[in-house]
């Protein structure tokens, strides 16, 4: 990275910084000698930061600041306030706050124009939570079981297509493979089988809305934005047809979740609307999606470089096939554990949400570790990064170590080390609901790969694109394999 690019792009996060802060801010701060506050980051004290961000990136960056001024500081910003809470020990009241006391405020403002006014944080906070409800619900175990079937013909299908051998770009395969797996399960037969292209190629323009740009001025009127809102509302014509076909000939049998938003109902008995239904859909697709590809390739970077592990997690297969077979099943997949815990670590090291904001509606007051208390103010921004707690070298043993290990039976690190040691999928009252899907869809395509094929490295290790709103492998992942006999 070249000096001018990289003042360039501290700059862009400075702003980025400003204006997030602003957009959730309602007032200025008024606080009173009294209290206990944060030690403050000003405005000067950041021109130190700049070849630390240009030399070593964001992590550093945030690392140099929890060095010089400890767990908890506030950086003081145009006349704004963001409060860092750094480690498990001040997270508490970040994630099992009420929203009355914390919340996201209007950080998510950006997903009304990608998923429409009637959903997600176009809607008030009371409905926002029964749509969550519905979503939820279609997580339960009872429900995933009945997803495997139709997930693992996706797997199987899409394997059946390579050859005997051959190169391939890893990250382009697992991504599409993902994005049929999601067709299914999702959205239904319909999706999959009829308008599966139609449907990626307009989800694809709304994808591609997720930036910078649009994180800070979503209504901007500009290319992708309008590619967004013209695939939005087409999106919603296809699925509201589905829905209005499958109210006149019945519900199908795959249990998919488009089928659960049509069964649901809000607490006074109200059914779902068409709009609703659709906007739904979008959502709970781009969320399986958009991160999931990140956290598999991620997963596929370090198995594949990291010989021990990929025996390790082959060996594992062997004794379930011995066990119980060809056959993967709901419980099969539970049994994973080796796996499990490969998947888990490459998400400890690149998180998908590499720093959590919400913003505090009320005061309140945090310990540190070292027994250091401070008093929040209200209508402070408070930031939570996962990549710096994931890093801690007091609960994680050689943290820049890719070490499974770290969460098996004998060490159970994150377990130790507190109850939000570990937060990959969030944690608390806003915790990701689709977790479990998430691991059963990565192991279920592990599982058959290396079972069926041996796939090998091809590329150098890759560097994160922190350009990317969820930061991704930057650049192909090339891979040989060789089918298994």
């Amino acid at each position: 990275m070249d000096m001018t690019s990289s003042a360039v792009w501290f700059a862009i996060a400075l702003l980025f910084l400003s204006v997030v802060v602003t957009k959730i801010v309602s007032g200025r701060l008024i606080t009173s000698d009294r209290r206990r506050l944060p030690p403050v980051v000003n405005g000067l004290a950041m021109l130190v930061l700049v070849p630390i961000f240009i030399r070593n990136g964001r992590q550093a960056t945030i690392q140099y600041l929890h060095t010089k001024f400890g767990s908890v500081f506030t950086i003081s910003l145009f006349g704004l306030k963001l409060t860092f809470l750094i480690g498990p020990e001040v997270a508490d009241h970040f994630f099992q706050g009420l929203d009355s006391e914390i919340s996201y405020g209007k950080i998510y403002e950006f997903t009304v124009p990608m998923f429409g006014q009637a959903v997600g944080y176009g809607i008030d906070s009371t409905t926002q939570n029964e749509q969550m409800r519905f979503s939820s619900d279609s997580m339960t175990p009872l429900n995933l079981r009945r997803k495997v079937e139709p997930m693992l013909q996706e797997v199987k299908d899409y394997f059946s297509q390579w050859g005997e051998d051959g190169i391939v770009d890893l990250k382009h395969e697992l991504k599409h493979l993902l994005m049929l797996i999601s067709s299914r399960a999702l959205l239904g037969r319909e999706v999959r089988e009829e308008v599966f292209m139609e449907f990626c190629q307009l989800f694809s323009d709304i994808q591609g809305s997720a930036n910078m740009i649009n994180l800070l001025f979503p209504y901007v009127p500009i290319l992708t934005n309008r590619q967004r809102d013209r695939a939005r509302i087409k999106l919603i014509e296809i699925l509201s047809e589905i829905v209005r076909s499958r109210k006149l000939s019945g519900p199908v049998g795959d249990g998919d979740m488009l089928q659960k938003f049509m069964d649901s109902r809000y607490r006074d008995g109200r059914s779902t609307t068409e709009e609703e239904i659709a906007g739904l859909c979008i959502a709970i697709f781009f969320a399986a999606n958009h991160t999931c590809s990140h956290a598999i390739t991620w997963t596929a970077a370090y198995l594949l470089s990291h010989e021990d592990c990929l025996t390790t997690v082959v060996e594992e297969q062997k004794n379930i096939i011995r066990e119980n077979k060809d056959r993967i099943d709901y419980n099969i997949l539970s049994h994973m554990h080796f796996l499990h815990r490969c998947i888990k670590e490459a998400l400890r090291m690149h998180p998908p949400v590499p720093v959590f904001l919400r913003k505090a509606h009320m005061p309140f007051t945090v310990r540190t570790k070292q027994g250091d208390q401070y008093d929040i103010p209200k209508d402070h921004i408070l930031a939570s990064p996962t990549i710096l707690n994931h890093n801690m070298s007091y609960i994680y043993k050689n943290p820049q170590q890719y070490d499974p290990d770290r969460f098996g039976p004998e060490r159970k690190e994150d377990k130790i080390g507190g109850k939000f040691s570990y937060t990959s999928f969030g944690a608390g009252r806003h915790a990701c609901f689709g977790e479990a899907y998430a691991y059963m869809k990565f192991k279920m395509i592990w599982s058959y790969m290396l079972r069926n094929f041996e796939v090998k490295l091809l590329s150098s290790f890759p560097i994160e694109d922190s350009r990317k709103f969820v930061p991704e492998p930057q650049g192909k992942m090339m891979v040989s394999y060789k089918r298994l006999r």
